[in-house]
């Protein structure tokens, strides 16, 4: 037995409107589903990221539970081929690109925050066959 992927990833977010402005409308993602003051969706490729307000999560009685606090980091995978067009994608967005990283055998990524302070990273394809 083997798993393929995660196929999906949690953040805690403070405001649903910033982070659909964030994710949706700067980023591009898919926006799947906006419940009010609980959470919104959004497809990442065959993934998908969950953005929860995290009090009213923690508030509810039945599973899942989806509650924690800080922020976290994620990546975001990319084909080689568009590595650029994204981060002159993030950068034409107004938002600041942290550190460029060089993992050898011509694989890059890049590190931006969101909103909510979360580490989004840019990852090239690859990354992980090493």
């Amino acid at each position: 037995m083997k798993i393929n992927q995660i196929k999906e990833t949690c953040l805690y977010v403070s405001d649903l409107e910033k982070t659909k402005e964030f994710y949706h409308n700067k980023l591009g993602l898919e926006l799947m589903v906006l419940e009010e003051d609980h959470h919104v969706f959004f497809r990442a490729g065959t993934s998908v990221l969950l953005c929860f307000i995290p009090e009213y999560s923690k508030a509810k009685q039945e599973l899942p539970f989806h509650y924690s606090a800080g922020p976290i980091h994620f990546a975001f995978q990319v084909d080689k081929d568009q590595y650029e067009d994204w981060k002159q994608k993030i950068e034409e967005a107004g938002i600041e690109i942290e550190h460029e990283q060089s993992w050898g055998n011509d694989l890059l990524s890049f590190y931006f925050r969101d909103p909510d302070n979360n580490l989004a990273e840019i990852v090239m394809t690859g990354m992980w066959d090493l």
